[in-house]
């Protein structure tokens, strides 16, 4: 479920889709991240295009509810926002088809905000072979390679969400910089290709980076997922590697139904009071909220 803010603005609430801004200040959210992406398919036309448009109504809304929302490229810049009481909003690419085979494009897209790129979409681009391409066993091209020798030269965090495991075992042989699977879950609680392996999740940890839990239902559990079920994935993954390489992704408005209990941003401090009943310290919380993140992103963005 993809939401046209040219049509839908951030200023008001809105009775569709799970972000706007009347809603994240009711949930508590204070930095969020948008994504700019090409249509999904193998080839898609005028990629750049639409990824360009789609960073003109970003800008677009920023501006018009600039007493509310500012856009940020850097740790500074996120706290700034957040102490004069705005949402920080940082910009993401979802699938680096849109430089359309350019590096060059890739630093154009940089100096327009972009500081977070997951390389592929779940289907095969020039740069890597999604999820839904693992039965290739292809991981990074030669072109894949560059982008992310680029990525780490600009201090811009890489995002492994949608790429298959080749894929993310060459991004840890490439790169030694803190990576982020910004919206994938633990693998060993629901089987799902788009979810980590614990040994995938224990070398992301040990390179400092963070994954952010996925709220769609199919990643979460199989049958029936509800706010527990999340949380469930925290539990994994904190009883694995620790309180410091876990935080929340969510994807929503990047997907067509809900966990039970976390029905749109505004019921994020939903969240908040599963971890307080599971007897997670203050600490953990304030690191599970945010301050994982802030963390990478102080490191690689700067």
């Amino acid at each position: 479920m993809w939401i046209d803010r040219s049509t839908i603005g951030l200023g008001g609430r809105a009775n569709t889709g799970h972000i706007d801004i009347p809603r994240l200040q009711e949930g508590g959210v204070n930095c969020q991240v948008f994504a700019i992406s090409s249509t999904r398919e193998r080839r898609p036309p005028l990629a750049l295009r639409t990824a360009l448009n789609m960073l003109d109504v970003f800008y677009a809304e920023c501006n018009k509810n600039n007493d509310a929302i500012t856009p940020v490229t850097s740790f500074k810049e996120t706290l700034n926002a957040v102490a004069e009481g705005k949402v920080a909003a940082l910009l993401s690419v979802e699938g680096a088809d849109v430089i359309e085979g350019s590096v060059g494009a890739l630093r154009v897209l940089y100096r327009l905000g972009v500081r977070m790129v997951g390389l592929v979409h779940s289907i095969r681009n020039q740069l890597a072979d999604g999820v839904t391409d693992s039965r290739t066993g292809g991981g990074l091209s030669e072109f894949g390679v560059q982008v992310v020798e680029e990525l780490s030269r600009l201090g811009v965090l890489i995002d492994v969400s949608h790429l298959n495991d080749a894929g993310f075992w060459d991004v840890i042989d490439v790169t030694k910089q803190p990576i982020i699977a910004s919206h994938s879950n633990s693998r060993a609680v629901c089987n799902h290709v788009r979810n980590l392996t614990d040994d995938q999740i224990q070398v992301l940890a040990d390179r400092g980076g963070v994954m952010g839990i996925n709220f769609a239902p199919a990643f979460v559990h199989p049958t029936h997922a509800t706010i527990a079920r999340v949380v469930d994935h925290i539990d994994h993954i904190v009883e694995l590697v620790g309180a410091d390489y876990v935080g929340l992704g969510s994807d929503f408005d990047g997907i067509r139904s809900t966990p039970v209990g976390l029905e749109d941003v505004s019921k994020m401090p939903n969240i908040t009071e599963e971890l307080i009943y599971r007897e997670y310290s203050e600490t953990a919380i304030r690191k599970i909220l945010g301050e994982n993140h802030l963390r990478v992103l102080k490191e690689v963005v700067g």
